[in-house]
């Protein structure tokens, strides 16, 4: 059994980066880690285990998912959220949607109490709504530093990504989660608020099966990054197909999307994956990722820059 954790591809620059907010994005992994890790320990599902840390990471508001989700161009947060699990293939989604506390818990929702796989907008409020899930009015999600973010370009055509590259951007990040447990069975889910003043309901890779969420019998991959790139590849699926058809090791699928695929159309992010015998990858391109392991021992990495 393993988990991995990421909060984002793309940091917050080094110089920028104080002890004490090291310390507290640090202290968020970790949380998420142990939340998974706590329900793998006592012979739970994967399946439980990411959903459980991604919940966890939607709840700090240092990462770009549920609460410290980043604003619309109408100063909305708007979120999408995906989880699937490997043994079946049976997969949720939900895109668009607000007020609803933790996104990952309504994409599970969908998964196991509908016929469908992605479900948006209002209609997934309704029927989150319908299964009793928690709702928040928008105080809860906005946070300052979300709303400087969006003040500084809310008067321009302009969308900023978590990583993108501008000395004054401080970068947050797409949280997600992958894991092996004690069956063997895979598990990945993925949640985000997208980008600062995104518009017209635009949705990226992760709640988009195959792009940014995937989990089959051979791998379970988590992504971050600009999901435009990640959807036109396919990415997380991409991974799995060259494992299987190809048969190379989940570092050199993980490379080759990575660092040729993704660069060469110059998709900027990065992604986390274990296979199915519990080798795990945390693969990026950008300056670093908010990211962390914990293995069946309990040991526990935390990391940020390369």
């Amino acid at each position: 059994m393993k988990i991995a954790v990421h909060g984002g591809a793309g940091t917050i620059l080094p110089e920028q980066l104080t002890p004490e907010l090291e310390k507290n994005y640090r202290a968020g992994l970790e949380r998420a880690l142990k939340s998974g890790y706590e329900i793998l320990k006592n012979g739970g599902s994967s399946l439980d285990a990411v959903q459980a840390a991604v919940t966890v990471l939607e709840d700090d508001p240092l990462f770009n998912a549920g609460r410290g989700a980043v604003l619309t161009h109408e100063g909305k947060c708007e979120m999408d959220a995906a989880i699937m699990d490997g043994a079946t293939r049976r997969a949720g989604a939900v895109a668009g949607i607000h007020g609803i506390k933790n996104p990952v818990v309504l994409a599970r929702m969908v998964m196991e109490k509908s016929e469908h796989v992605m479900l948006v907008g209002k209609g997934a409020e309704d029927f989150a709504r319908a299964n009793k899930l928690i709702f928040k009015n928008e105080e809860y999600f906005l946070t300052e530093q979300r709303r400087q973010q969006w003040l500084s370009v809310k008067d321009t055509d302009t969308t900023l990504l978590d990583h993108t590259n501008k000395k004054d951007e401080k970068k947050f990040g797409t949280v997600g989660a992958v894991a092996i447990d004690s069956k063997g069975n895979l598990a990945a889910s993925t949640s985000t608020g997208g980008m600062t003043n995104k518009r017209w309901g635009r949705v990226g890779d992760t709640p988009l099966i195959g792009a940014g969420t995937f989990a089959d019998e051979t791998v379970a991959i988590s992504c971050t990054g600009h999901g435009e790139f990640y959807i036109r590849r396919v990415v997380a699926h991409e991974i799995s197909a060259l494992m299987r058809y190809k048969n190379v090791t989940l570092q050199e699928a993980c490379d080759e999307v990575v660092f040729n695929q993704l660069q060469k159309d110059g998709g900027e992010g990065g992604l986390i994956a274990i296979d199915s015998k519990g080798n795990c990858t945390l693969s990026f391109n950008t300056p670093g990722m908010y990211r962390g392991t914990m293995d069946a021992e309990g040991n526990c990495t935390t990391a940020i820059y390369k």
